[in-house]
């Protein structure tokens, strides 16, 4: 039997009948008769109108597609399942380290204690842990106040997106991680996708190539409100150096953009003089907004903690506080990171913490290595892959697309790739892979790429 479905707040008055007790008030008439809800088979649509916005999204998001592929593949090749190596999504595969697991082996210990047990905490995080990130990661450069703990970037970028409402131009770098664009569809920032151009109305496109850096030249685009820069890039692999932020910074204050920038990739920057945090630029502060994350650091994608600095001083166009209508947001819509999670993230700042971490960083960049020497060997121009995870590797025509590459590269070798398309037009022509898998598998997916693509 299928009902129709309704949205109904009902107050129930303690004297009413057992009965009436649970009609929603909607559905009761004046006589005090109540109406019935609908049993017909036929009935399987609710009453409530759609949200326009989510309508003007293209396609599904780019990765669960990706495992709508992989797993097609494997249902028709059941045989390969042993073989596949996935290359595609961002996602850390080594173990978390033993100083970083205690942190949140003691966290839930303590809550099977009188002394130790925490309920609810502060939405913006604990304090400690606050001080830390603003001490260890930024080197006072921002003040504890300023951080917002999460449960991560990708989540915040949502909330910076409910923060800045429906009216704002957002301009994103092309190609781009996909949560940048989708997340201004949804918000209603966005008209229709162009089928030609692939690109929404009223986002403005930066293009990023080889011939630029794969940093976008905002002084020759339109004005946006607020400006999304990832740095070290995903999916290109690109780190801005500290003179191209420099001048991004500038162009911001001039015309008065907001700048919210990336940086959940900073660990992996080992090149001398290349920023880790926007706030290492004079001026940022006035236009910045920087958001982040432990995924990455500390093999937390799966354990979910993150944070954003809104800095103190950073206002909009009437005078009022940033900082104050994003600690709106997330005291109405968050409750605070895990207590436990949080006590791991304490011990990932700690100074063995650290040492972990640099030792996670440098496996998965030498993944990263591997990857670039293998098509550097093949023929194929590469970026990426130094100060980075990914390795974006340029496509010759002949392959005919990235999703041709891709499907091709899991037919042949049984390696899971990222086609370029899927971040954006401009990185159509493009393969991204990811350096976030054990060794062996890199070593005999390299094996299988040279055989493949030769």
């Amino acid at each position: 039997m299928k009902f129709t479905s309704f949205v109904v707040y009902a107050a129930v008055g303690l004297a009413a009948s057992t009965t009436e007790a649970f009609v929603p008030l909607g559905l009761q008439t004046t006589s005090g008769r109540t109406a019935r809800f609908s049993t017909s088979a036929d009935v399987t649509t609710s009453q409530v109108e759609r949200n326009e916005n989510f309508a003007k999204l293209a396609g599904g998001y780019l990765f669960p597609e990706i495992g709508r592929r992989r797993n097609a593949y494997l249902e028709k090749n059941p045989e390969m399942a042993d073989r596949i190596i996935s290359l595609g999504i961002g996602d850390t595969t080594q173990p978390i380290p033993p100083h970083i697991l205690s942190g949140l082996v003691e966290g839930a210990k303590k809550l099977g204690t009188s002394e130790g047990y925490s309920g609810y905490g502060a939405e913006q995080g604990q304090a400690l842990l606050r001080e830390k990130i603003a001490k260890v990661l930024y080197n006072d450069l921002i003040d504890a106040s300023e951080v917002f703990v999460s449960d991560g970037a990708k989540c915040d970028i949502m909330r910076v997106q409910q923060m800045f409402g429906s009216k704002v131009v957002s301009a994103v770098q092309d190609p781009s991680y996909p949560v940048y664009v989708d997340t201004s569809v949804m918000m209603g920032q966005t008209g229709n996708q162009d089928p030609d151009t692939k690109q929404y109305e009223n986002i403005v496109y930066m293009n990023c190539n080889p011939d630029n850096g794969f940093f976008p030249d905002y002084a020759s685009m339109p004005r946006a409100d607020v400006v999304y820069l990832c740095s070290p890039n995903n999916p290109t692999g690109a780190a801005a150096t500290k003179e191209q932020l420099t001048e991004m910074v500038k162009l911001c204050k001039e015309r008065g953009s907001i700048l919210v920038f990336d940086a959940a990739y900073a660990p992996f920057i080992r090149s001398e003089g290349v920023p880790k945090s926007i706030f290492e630029i004079e001026g940022a502060k006035d236009v910045a907004i920087e958001v982040n994350s432990f995924s990455k650091y500390a093999g937390f994608t799966g354990v979910r903690l993150g944070w954003t600095v809104v800095p103190s001083g950073l206002k909009f166009k009437d005078g009022s506080l940033v900082r104050d209508d994003f600690n709106r947001v997330m005291t109405t819509a968050f409750n605070g990171a895990s207590n436990i999670v949080q006590s791991g993230g304490l011990a990932c700042l700690d100074e063995e913490g650290q040492k972990e971490i640099a030792t996670l960083i440098d496996y998965y960049l030498e993944n990263a290595k591997l990857l670039r020497e293998t098509f550097e060997s093949i023929g194929y121009p590469v970026h990426g892959g130094v100060d980075a995870p990914y390795v974006f590797v340029e496509l010759p025509e002949s392959i005919g697309g990235s999703w041709n590459a891709f499907n091709m590269i899991l037919e042949k070798a049984q390696v899971v790739t990222i086609p370029g398309a899927g971040f954006g037009p401009g990185g159509e022509g493009f393969l991204r892979l990811s350096a976030f898998a054990p060794r062996d598998s890199v070593v005999e997916a390299c094996k299988r790429l040279k055989e493949a693509l030769k």
